[in-house]
């Protein structure tokens, strides 16, 4: 698991030293943003920033599975649903347009906050060279060179999946938590909203796991996801308790934005210029994890996955975002009286990108 370039000098000085030398030739020589697979199909990235500093003595498995005399494995708490591709195909950027002052003050807060999304954003842009309102202004007048100074690479949109997905499983956890606690206090049943909330947060925290066995983040990494969940927690909090409504919105129209960056991603791959990926075979715990067929488990059939959860996503938290959210049951957990009508399911085979409407679920 080391770089190109770590192997390549070490084969040169192989010959004319010794076994010491040469060991501490390639301990000094690896360094940048680390693989942490050991498929032989995935790509080495490197870089001259602070993405990584372990020692290369200290190499191995990115959380490896813990190891025990009587247990063999431990499966997911949620087993995900299996998704047809034709159906993953399907999944389209939508967005919802705003109906009252509820969703504009939840549309607010994702495109123009200052105290919260934008600075996010803006970290998460410069982390990972992301400038994708900028690239389109430029490529209008110098394609070429559009290309050449905001050109995403594999590495660039590994860094920015990786800070994605470890700050978008707090809100799923917070309002599960919130809802926990509601129900106790109140003494009252919480009619199946924390079970799907909490789901939701498990799943985006896969897409981490996944995405995290291409790549180790290093101290500069880790700092960034820090100081975002430490914000974005005890805002979303706060917010919460404020309008559960409103939060659910907001949520949603994040996953828009997320439905965005995996379709571009997957638009890279076949346009070629994410030559790596295309070659690229999916980790084994996503293999797993989303039950990937055979010959359907290259980097894109991942990206494909993830894309649709984040399409359900987007769709479930439109749709929680139109219930009243005391009084009604959550239509992810129900069943119904006309099961040959469409409605919500876990799956996606009803996809609805807005959401379902109130009247149409309850």
């Amino acid at each position: 698991m080391i770089s190109t370039r770590a192997v390549t000098t070490c084969r040169t000085l192989a010959a004319p030293n010794t076994t010491s030398t040469l060991l501490k030739a390639c301990n000094a020589t690896v360094v940048g943003f680390r693989s942490a697979s050991v498929s032989p199909q995935q790509q080495q990235w490197t870089s001259r920033r602070g993405f990584t500093t372990t020692p290369t003595r200290n190499i191995k498995e990115f959380f490896p599975q813990t190891e025990t005399r009587d247990i063999r494995e431990t499966p997911p708490a949620w087993e995900h649903p299996i998704y047809a591709k034709d159906d993953m195909l399907k999944v389209q950027i939508a967005h919802r347009e705003t109906r009252d002052w509820a969703d504009k003050i939840a549309l607010l807060a994702v495109k123009e906050s200052e105290l919260i999304i934008s600075v996010l954003r803006t970290g998460l842009d410069i982390a990972s060279g992301y400038r994708h309102a900028s690239a389109k202004e430029l490529a209008k007048l110098d394609p070429l060179t559009a290309r050449q100074k905001y050109g995403m690479t594999e590495r660039k949109y590994l860094i920015r999946n990786i800070f994605l997905e470890s700050v978008a499983g707090v809100p799923g956890m917070v309002a599960g938590m919130m809802r926990h606690l509601h129900s106790m206090r109140r003494m009252k049943r919480d009619n199946g909203w924390m079970e799907t909330l909490l789901e939701e947060s498990y799943n985006e925290r896969m897409h981490l796991l996944t995405f995290l066995k291409m790549a180790e983040p290093g101290w500069f990494m880790r700092l960034m996801v820090l100081g975002a969940q430490g914000v974005f927690f005890n805002a979303f909090f706060a917010a919460y308790i404020l309008s559960p409504r409103i939060c659910h919105r907001f949520v949603g129209y994040l996953e828009e934005e997320a439905v965005i960056t995996y379709t571009r991603e997957i638009e890279d791959i076949d346009n070629g210029t994410l030559p790596n990926w295309g070659k690229m075979q999916a980790p084994e715990i996503a293999v797993k994890y989303w039950n990937m067929p055979e010959g359907s488990r290259t980097m894109r059939d991942l990206l494909l996955y993830v894309r649709a959860d984040e399409a359900k996503h987007r769709e479930v938290n439109h749709t929680l975002g139109n219930l009243d959210q005391k009084n009604d049951p959550n239509p992810y957990a129900s069943t119904y009286k006309d099961v040959n009508k469409p409605h919500p399911t876990k799956g996606i085979e009803h996809l609805q990108s807005t959401g379902w409407e109130r009247k149409d679920v309850i």
